[in-house]
């Protein structure tokens, strides 16, 4: 019998509505066997007015209740609540994710405020740091998987880019073999010189399994070709990777490709890194994927 999985789902006493929550719901349902939810209650001191006029940071038994206990328990599923008061937001989600040894963490992206997209810092260091990949909830985004789109690039340079791409690949076909969706690989590039031939799009479609009217290789910058394929094939998540660099001061860059391409999307983003185990998922995935495949920095 399979193991039961665990989605760590982050749920902010803040918010109105609990995106994240109702995703996992959602899209736990379509599983078999279904994973249990880890919800973890705690505020973004990043993110949120934390002073005592606050009311929103005000919850009594009956919020867990009606909020939380009463809708997962109506979508027959399993639940444990954790109550986290650590202002390391970030480390916290971190640490607890990994303790139970979760297989994703849903992570709440709130509305746009601007016309360009930002992303708290606390945030940014979960999709560096965590030990799984990260789901970037977007409000009023398909609760669906019925296309998952992967990003890839056939220009890779160094080890780590290939095995994180591996990385991003496996769990890609992971999830869509998990809801039975269709898998699309997205690769853009600026040098027309690196455009892959038609036998190495043939190789690596039979070492994907993903069939080459699938494999969208397209001129362009990465973000702004990630957003056309996933708008072209409908996607409902979008796969991608991160690296965790540091600059001169030590700190974790941010990643500005990755940021245009979370913020180029309507949908939901799966968010991988270097760190992320493949642990588990390798019986629905190919070994040895092609190795010219890296991430998205």
């Amino acid at each position: 019998m399979q193991q039961q999985s665990t989605i760590f789902v982050v749920v902010d006493p803040n918010d109105e509505r609990h995106v994240a929550l109702e995703r996992a719901i959602t899209i736990a349902g379509l599983r078999t066997p279904q994973p249990r939810l880890q919800i973890f209650v705690a505020v973004d001191g990043e993110a949120v007015d934390t002073r005592a006029v606050n009311d929103h940071l005000f919850r009594d038994e009956s919020w867990f209740r009606e909020q939380i206990r009463q809708p997962v328990a109506a979508a027959g599923l399993e639940c444990e609540i954790q109550v986290c008061w650590s202002s390391d937001w970030q480390g916290a989600i971190i640490q607890e994710s990994r303790r139970c040894n979760a297989e994703m963490i849903y992570l709440p992206v709130h509305a746009k405020t601007s016309r360009r997209f930002t992303f708290a810092e606390s945030k940014w260091q979960v999709l560096k740091q965590a030990r799984c990949p990260v789901v970037l909830i977007r409000p009023g985004a398909k609760a669906q998987r019925k296309v998952v789109l992967a990003t890839v690039n056939y220009q890779a340079k160094t080890d780590k880019q290939r095995q994180l791409n591996r990385q991003i690949t496996e769990r890609a076909r992971y999830i869509a073999a998990c809801y039975g969706a269709e898998l699309h690989l997205v690769n853009a590039f600026l040098d027309s010189m690196l455009y892959p031939d038609r036998g190495a799009l043939a190789k690596l479609a039979r070492k994907t399994g993903v069939p080459t009217e699938r494999i969208h290789v397209q001129r362009g910058y990465t973000n702004e070709v990630v957003s056309r394929v996933a708008g072209e094939v409908d996607a409902d998540l979008v796969v991608m990777g991160t690296l965790n660099q540091y600059g001169e001061t030590g700190s974790l860059l941010r990643g500005n490709t990755a940021e245009r391409v979370i913020g180029g999307v309507e949908v939901d983003v799966m968010v991988c890194n270097e760190f992320t185990s493949t642990e588990g998922v390798a019986d629905t995935t190919a070994h040895n994927t092609e190795e010219k495949l890296t991430a998205v920095n």
